[in-house]
């Protein structure tokens, strides 16, 4: 399930369809050489040129060669891949402190929340940067502006037991790098980066997550 949240709280929750269909909170999907309704047509031909099941015998000694910290049941959900450890600014912080933040942390963007801690939207290099381009004489007073006035919103969430596949498609069609992770009134328990999607498919050898 989706969410997105603004300032001035939840603005929409709903599928990743629906979601496609609101205007604002979407970008422009991107051209494909071939479009489809579903992948149908794709499954039914991988399995049908797909090689005969592995025997359980060959399972077990596949499965005895694994590093032991690697192995683990079948990844789905947000749940299971987010960073639950979350850098975060807050929507009355300064645009240079802001900045110092992603610096220290070596982070892109980070989400903002408010005095009750719910997520408000987010703010990134690109987004300071852009608000940094002015004139010399208004530098100063430029890096004394609120990330509230900088900052993206409304911004796309999703929940923890969100389909990790409906993430990546959202993430591809909106040109997203990652989305934040939330429970009730938009309370941020995590984050999902495409790093932690390209992670969960190489730690885990079968490759159960595209099940």
């Amino acid at each position: 399930m989706f969410a997105a949240y603004g300032v001035s709280g939840q603005v929409f929750r709903g599928t990743l369809e629906d979601m496609q269909r609101v205007n604002g909170l979407t970008r422009a999907r991107p051209a494909r050489a071939q479009d489809r309704e579903d992948d149908t047509w794709a499954l039914q031909n991988l399995q049908a040129t797909a090689p005969d099941a592995p025997s359980e015998k060959a399972v077990r000694a596949y499965r005895a060669m694994l590093p032991r910290e690697i192995e683990r049941g079948p990844l789905y959900h947000a749940g299971q891949i987010m960073q639950r450890k979350v850098i975060c600014v807050h929507v009355n912080d300064d645009v240079e402190k802001a900045w110092r933040t992603l610096r220290a942390n070596n982070i892109k963007q980070a989400p903002v929340v408010d005095d009750a801690a719910l997520l408000v939207g987010m703010v990134g290099e690109h987004d300071l940067l852009v608000a940094l381009h002015l004139g010399t004489d208004q530098g100063m007073a430029l890096l004394a502006r609120r990330i509230g006035d900088v900052m993206r919103t409304p911004v796309i969430t999703v929940e923890a037991i969100t389909d990790i596949r409906r993430i990546a498609t959202a993430m591809l069609n909106n040109k997203l790098d990652g989305v934040p992770v939330t429970a009730e009134l938009g309370r941020l328990v995590g984050y999902v980066s495409r790093t932690d999607i390209l992670r969960a498919v190489v730690a885990d050898p079968p490759l159960s997550l595209w099940r």
